[in-house]
């Protein structure tokens, strides 16, 4: 079952952007799928580091985008960035301590961030990057 399924309106029309952001919400759908099985913990884990790896290189990848671009707004775009990655570090000392029940509060901030973050941060720099040519 899915967790979140991809709409258009999560689109920023950056075919990269998109596809990474795609690949994001597959991997929170895996690690949703995860938390049903009965011997969770291996997979959990295991699903839970690919996503963090996965989003730490997605923004880089998107970060790189927005300092070739010049994005005006790529210093508070960046300190979300850095808040997100906080955040999934604590969850991961959590779950590290053998708090399997913080998957749930991951599940639910993942998407609650994810989509937030697309629809409304991300979203906002897609028409400088469209005017000066970046895609």
């Amino acid at each position: 079952m899915s967790l979140i399924i991809w709409i258009d309106a999560y689109s920023t029309g950056i075919a990269e952007v998109d596809g990474q952001h795609k690949k994001l919400v597959e991997l929170i759908n895996t690690l949703f799928d995860s938390i049903t099985l009965k011997d969770r913990t291996p997979v959990l884990s295991q699903a839970f580091e690919e996503l963090v790896n996965y989003t730490v290189f997605h923004f880089g990848k998107e970060e790189e985008l927005m300092t070739r671009c010049a994005y005006p707004d790529i210093v508070n775009h960046k300190a979300e960035h850095r808040s997100f990655i906080n955040e999934i570090n604590k969850f991961k000392q959590e779950f590290a301590s053998g708090d399997n029940k913080v998957m749930l509060k991951v599940i639910n901030f993942l998407k609650d961030w994810l989509l937030n973050h697309i629809k409304g941060t991300d979203k906002k720099y897609v028409p400088h990057l469209q005017a000066k040519g970046c895609k």
